[in-house]
């Protein structure tokens, strides 16, 4: 390869006005300059068209709604660069991203798929997002050389691979397009491959609320797909053991406190401070995390939050795709 690649960033737009134009912006201030932004609107709703009309990007408009898979396989089918960089319409590149993506794409074999993730700092600077940006930023980056999957937000391809994998699945659980196509490719031999100085800085915009109501979506289709695929108890990115076992303990902690207010037995609460050590051990990484991104306060504040409210909304989801996978097994085989 060249010492600057051709790069296309293909970007699927629905609805997102709001923070497709500052995700162009930040394309196009790019230090890097050997590259093409391809976006393909979704059929949107909102002033899209009009915003993404202001960049000199490749636009693509479909006549119907589609899904975020579709956008992309017809952005990389319209594209022109050696290399394809797939990321989301409220991400932000940061001014090297796509530097460090040539040179990291370059140093590989095309049989090789690279990975970027999320700055531990959002966009938007709130609690919430604060703690979904680091505990992505976190779960994405434990396993650099053997990741389970690589994510669409900040995914680096060759081209002619990713032609020759018949694109991402676009009759799928939505969200989870990017793990199928990550598990595909590497039961046929491809590798996958993480370098955490590729980011993008997302756009949350998450309230108490919003947070939750993510956990439950994501947790819910993750559940369908890992029981479809028989991989549960995979250490699977953001699905990670750390949080399995976070779930775990919180039910099983509300089981003993349970326990205890019927039936007066002090022996039930004996349990509690060992549950509680051991998840707090195993979850250590994520709280230094934590600490390291904002301080003392932050990382306490987020760890009662990660153990106390989002295994319930962890749970819930769980929960519910358990059943919906029952009620639907015939359909997701």
């Amino acid at each position: 390869m060249n010492s600057e690649v051709y790069i296309s960033v293909v970007i699927p737009n629905c609805n997102n006005a709001a923070t497709i134009g500052k995700c162009l912006e930040s394309a196009f201030s790019s230090d890097y300059r050997n590259f093409e932004v391809i976006v393909v609107d979704d059929f949107s709703e909102d002033n899209s068209i009009e915003v993404i009309k202001k960049f000199p990007s490749k636009l693509i408009c479909l006549e119907k709604h589609a899904g975020a898979a579709r956008a992309r396989n017809i952005g990389a089918q319209n594209s022109n660069g050696d290399v394809i960089f797939f990321t989301d319409a409220d991400c932000i590149l940061k001014k090297d991203t796509l530097s460090i993506a040539s040179k990291t794409i370059q140093a590989v074999t095309p049989d090789v798929i690279i990975g970027g993730t999320y700055t531990k700092i959002p966009y938007d600077k709130g609690f919430f997002s604060m703690f979904q940006s680091v505990f992505i930023n976190y779960s994405e980056t434990k396993k650099l050389e053997n990741p389970d999957y690589i994510a669409t937000h900040a995914m680096i391809i060759n081209a002619l691979t990713f032609r020759k994998s018949n694109g991402f699945p676009e009759d799928f659980l939505p969200i989870l397009e990017d793990v199928e196509f990550s598990h595909r490719l590497r039961e046929k031999g491809y590798r996958l491959k993480m370098n955490p100085r590729i980011q993008v800085q997302h756009i949350f915009n998450f309230t108490l609320i919003k947070s939750l109501k993510n956990a439950v979506k994501k947790s819910w289709y993750w559940t369908m797909y890992s029981l479809k695929n028989k991989d549960s108890f995979a250490d699977s990115g953001t699905a990670s053991v750390e949080l399995k076992i976070n779930v775990v303990s919180y039910f099983l902690s509300l089981c003993l406190l349970i326990s205890w207010l019927f039936s007066g037995e002090a022996a039930f609460l004996c349990l509690l401070p060992a549950i509680i050590f051991v998840n707090s051990f195993i979850s250590r990484g994520l709280l230094r995390a934590f600490y390291e991104t904002n301080g003392i306060f932050f990382a306490g504040l987020a760890f009662i939050y990660y153990t106390l409210l989002y295994p319930v909304a962890v749970g819930t989801g769980v929960f519910t795709g358990i059943v919906n996978f029952l009620l639907n097994k015939r359909k997701l085989k």
